[in-house]
């Protein structure tokens, strides 16, 4: 009698997911990551649109006339990623610690305190070869904006007190001590307001394409915008990160390490802001003196949260926002722009940019079941 033939195993009609796919799937999440961030955006130039036309102004021609003046010729282009660089510093210092959940406002005192300390050293390293002069100011920097960041931070981690309120404190203590700092120990001889000696030319960031103002700050935020990109995705500790900020309460229930990551975000965002301190002392002032900070690290805020702390939804809205800085400073000169519309534009899209991200959050929590909670 013969055997039956042995029939071949089905062939599985499952798709295998093919690197393509990921891909895509990469591409939809990051166009809408970007239709979120303009949604701020537009509501802004649409309020700023009004308010131009109440005024007897031409909102077309003030919104053509400022984009002409951030990118019509290399030279603007310039000073927009000049105005942009150190935004790009306090939005990824804002997003590495939001990624976990941890809301820290106090970037703006590690800005400060790493400005100044990196312009006093720089201010004596004349003797020094240039590649060290350069970063042993930083390498200040990056120390004086984690010790500001250490109180809040052992705070939050330790006895979890509120990291909103001790950073937002530590702003005024940080901006206080520069400024008396300033006056009592590091006023330079022969200047009127409060400021430093200017820092060693072999300590200043060199221009990328000279004359011009773009130095090699932006290089290195740019690299600090990818390390913050690798880590977040690459590393254990920033999966722990981007577990703790989505679901603080299953990432207790599950072992994570909760206190180290508040711990980690709150330290790392003030090493950054005061990297971005020191960059700034280093490449565009050359010294540190009253207005250092035209309120960076709260604009980085805002930036963190239009893009959804996206690395590049950052680096788009440091551009946006160094745009609007660098457009609103030259308009002026040609057209009767009100000075305020500026600061209009910037103060909209930085309270829908909040709305935003906050209310959809609130809802959340209000539609949890009360045993949710427990």
């Amino acid at each position: 009698m013969t055997a039956a033939p042995v029939q071949p195993a089905p062939v599985p009609t499952t798709p295998v997911p093919v690197r393509g796919s990921a891909l895509r799937r990469s591409a939809s999440a990051a166009a809408a990551g970007l239709g979120h961030a303009a949604v701020p955006v537009l509501i802004a130039l649409t309020l700023g649109a009004v308010v131009l036309a109440a005024t007897g102004n031409d909102p077309l021609a003030i919104y053509a006339r400022l984009l002409e003046e951030a990118f019509g010729t290399p030279s603007r282009w310039d000073a927009t990623l000049a105005a942009a660089t150190p935004l790009l510093f306090t939005a990824v210092a804002a997003a590495f610690a939001y990624r976990a959940g941890v809301f820290t406002v106090g970037v703006e005192g590690s800005f400060l305190i790493g400005g100044l300390t990196a312009a006093v050293i720089g201010a004596h390293m004349g003797s020094v070869p240039a590649p060290l002069a350069a970063l042993l100011p930083l390498a200040g920097a990056l120390v004086a904006g984690v010790l500001v960041a250490a109180v809040p931070a052992v705070l939050r981690a330790v006895w979890s007190v509120d990291e909103v309120v001790t950073t937002l404190m530590f702003n005024f203590i940080a901006a206080g001590l520069a400024a008396w700092s300033v006056q009592a120990f590091f006023q330079e001889r022969g200047q009127a307001n409060s400021a430093t000696a200017y820092v060693t030319e072999n300590a200043e960031l060199a221009a990328l394409a000279p004359p011009g103002q773009v130095n090699w700050g932006l290089v290195l935020g740019l690299a600090l915008l990818a390390a913050y990109a690798l880590f977040m995705r690459r590393t254990a500790l920033g999966f722990e990160f981007r577990a703790v900020g989505a679901a603080p309460r299953f990432a207790v229930a599950q072992g994570l390490r909760t206190r180290t990551v508040v711990l980690v975000a709150l330290l790392g965002a003030g090493l950054i802001g005061g990297l971005g301190g020191g960059a700034h002392a280093l490449g565009i002032v050359h010294r540190y003196t009253g207005g250092f900070s035209a309120s960076f690290g709260f604009t980085g805020i805002a930036i963190a949260l239009i893009a959804r702390f996206s690395p590049v939804g950052i680096a788009l809205g440091a551009l946006l926002f160094g745009a609007l800085s660098a457009a609103g400073a030259t308009v002026q000169l040609f057209i009767d722009l009100p000075v305020q519309l500026i600061d209009i534009l910037q103060g909209t899209v930085m309270v829908f940019a909040v709305a935003q991200f906050a209310v959809p959050r609130f809802l959340r929590r209000r539609r949890e079941p009360t045993g949710a909670a427990a």
